[in-house]
């Protein structure tokens, strides 16, 4: 089985720059044309939060109009910039397993060995993340469902620091909360969060977080204490989660343009 990790586009109104610099939405087309390049093509794509920048309803139209060319079944999960509201008015009648009202928590098994959970951490207004009790009661609950089933755990923020200081700021709070869920289902494979425009990876509870690039901007690794925000237009990427009987879940980091070749070696 193959999941496709993108997150961060940051889709604005047709013909806007993300910060005045990047052409997101054309960016995040071409990660699209890439997921359909592959061979064999990934069986599901998760995005994973931050599908607009300021949460407003005409970023969710442009981002329903590319996401509509997307030829793989994709699961969404909003990060800190979307609106839960116009999140879901906007793709509600395409995306069913979106709860009606609350927090945007789901899980889905139906594409493969792989179940995959989503856990809303985000905080309507705030740009860091938190695991609250009454999520916790429901990660417990959603995983002890399936004890035995493989499980890919979405979050937006990840729940620790990466030492770059002005995205700790923002990290998911209550990570112990969700470290002790975690340690009672060593069924998940892997926790894919988003937010940091970055590939990081850390061990936690047991399993694995890796974080993926953004499809628009990365953020740069300034790791002084007294670090300025930073970004830079590096090279956009994705992730791909590979699930192979009797390895588990190989993750790659795939660039969304490639460079010359393929050569006849290896």
């Amino acid at each position: 089985m193959l999941i496709a990790q993108i997150s961060d586009p940051h889709v604005r109104p047709e013909g806007v720059l993300y910060k005045e610099v990047a052409p997101s939405n054309r960016m995040l087309e071409a990660a699209i044309d890439r997921l359909h390049a592959l061979d064999p093509r990934p069986d599901l794509v998760i995005l994973t939060g931050d599908l607009v920048d300021e949460g407003r309803p005409e970023e969710y139209a442009a981002a329903r109009a590319i996401l509509d060319r997307l030829e793989i079944p994709l699961r969404l999960q909003p990060g800190n910039h979307d609106e839960r509201g116009a999140f879901r008015t906007a793709f509600a009648d395409r995306h069913p397993y979106l709860p009606a009202a609350g927090p945007l928590h789901w899980a889905d098994g139906g594409h493969g060995p792989v179940r995959v959970v989503a856990l809303d951490v985000t905080i309507p207004g705030l740009h860091h993340g938190t695991v609250d009790a009454a999520a916790a009661d429901w990660l417990d609950r959603t995983l002890a469902a399936e004890p035995g089933r493989p499980t890919l755990l979405m979050l937006h923020q990840p729940p620790f620091d990466c030492g770059i200081p002005y995205m700790d700021l923002y990290r998911c709070h209550g990570a112990d909360r969700l470290a002790d869920v975690i340690g009672r289902h060593p069924n998940v494979e892997r926790i894919a969060c988003g937010h940091v425009h970055r590939m990081m990876q850390v061990r936690f509870a047991g399993t694995l977080i890796v974080t993926a690039p953004s499809t628009a901007t990365q953020i740069a690794l300034r790791l002084r204490p007294d670090a300025e925000p930073a970004s830079y237009l590096d090279p956009p990427g994705f992730l791909l989660h590979h699930w192979l009987p009797g390895t588990g879940l190989v993750t790659h980091l795939c660039p969304v343009e490639t460079g010359p070749g393929p050569f006849p070696f290896a």
